[in-house]
């Protein structure tokens, strides 16, 4: 089978590719930067073609539909960093929201629109603050940022196109996941990064906002496994995908430096400019869903995914 997967060098864009590849399915990437890509996936066996995608212009998803059969699109396309919730709202909005909107018009538009499966990575922070904990698929949304908003945005539209045109389109409410392949603005590879720095010589300390943020943090390469299953499902629907399971910062922080025979405390400094704006706050899912339906389930501790981390860390750092 064939399938399109927008944000294709990210890190759920690779582990999810990897995984179809594995599974003997061809996908086409789509990416900014193609030679970038290229790079990400060097030694990557499978059938994979990469195209180089405008994320800004109205209406090429539909065309570059219209010239290829895919069974499968996932979209991993958006912009957001730890801190950067309220970042360029305009271009936020846009690319978390409007880029859906097109992907689903596309779809609608299309001859194969019965045979097309689309998966959206959607996100917790669509909750916000709430008081429902743990938060399951019927919990009311209550975003707290531009980026949880848009997310929103998307996450109804996929529920309207499903109703009114019957498109089969899921969306998995994605709480935080890990990996090696975070990108340097997550808290995860902060922290990861700073315990190898710290412990090969090359820096002093770590800064970092409030020690007391909670977290349903898990594994990324299963979160990817988690959408292949909605996708693959022969009802489309939407899925928290979580562990279940609430660590803090502070926790983060003990196992990284742990890993290395440091104690956190003697190097990890907080200041108030590093905190959110307006944090979302009891973020922490219920996972019994896709576990009754699909029969998935986190099983990747985060202890696990921050060594994973800092040994990696430890290995880029030195040279190795």
């Amino acid at each position: 089978m064939k399938a399109i997967v927008t944000g294709v060098a990210g890190q759920d864009g690779y582990y999810l590719t990897r995984h179809l590849l594995d599974q003997g399915h061809s996908v086409v990437g789509l990416t900014r930067d193609v030679a970038a890509a290229r790079a990400e996936f060097a030694g990557v066996l499978g059938r994979l073609e990469f195209v180089s995608f405008d994320y800004g212009a109205v209406g090429e998803f539909g065309r570059l539909l219209a010239n290829m059969e895919v069974d499968f699109v996932f979209n991993f396309a958006a912009k957001a960093t730890g801190l950067g919730m309220f970042d360029s709202p305009q271009e936020t909005s846009r690319l978390n929201g409007g880029v859906v909107l097109d992907i689903l018009e596309a779809i609608r538009s299309s001859d194969r629109r019965s045979s097309i499966a689309f998966c959206q990575a959607s996100s917790s922070e669509m909750f916000g603050n709430v008081t429902d904990t743990p938060q399951t698929e019927q919990t009311p949304f209550r975003p707290k940022s531009p980026y949880g908003a848009a997310k929103l945005y998307a996450h109804h539209l996929l529920g309207i196109y499903r109703s009114v045109y019957g498109i089969r389109c899921s969306s998995a409410i994605l709480y935080n996941h890990e990996s090696v392949r975070r990108s340097n603005q997550f808290v995860t590879k902060k922290i990861a990064h700073a315990a190898a720095s710290i412990k090969l010589g090359k820096s002093r300390s770590l800064t970092l906002g409030s020690l007391d943020g909670v977290r349903d943090w898990g594994y990324a390469p299963e979160y990817a496994q988690a959408m292949f299953r909605m996708a693959s499902a022969e009802i489309a629907d939407d899925y928290i995908v979580a562990t279940g399971r609430l660590s803090t910062v502070r926790d983060l922080c003990e196992i990284a430096f742990g890993r290395v025979g440091l104690d956190y405390r003697g190097f990890v400094e907080t200041q108030k400019s590093d905190f959110r704006v307006a944090d979302s706050v009891n973020l922490h899912g219920d996972p019994s869903k896709i576990r009754r339906q699909l029969g998935w389930e986190a099983r990747t501790p985060i202890r696990d995914v921050m060594t994973g981390m800092v040994d990696h860390e430890l290995r880029i750092i030195g040279g190795d």
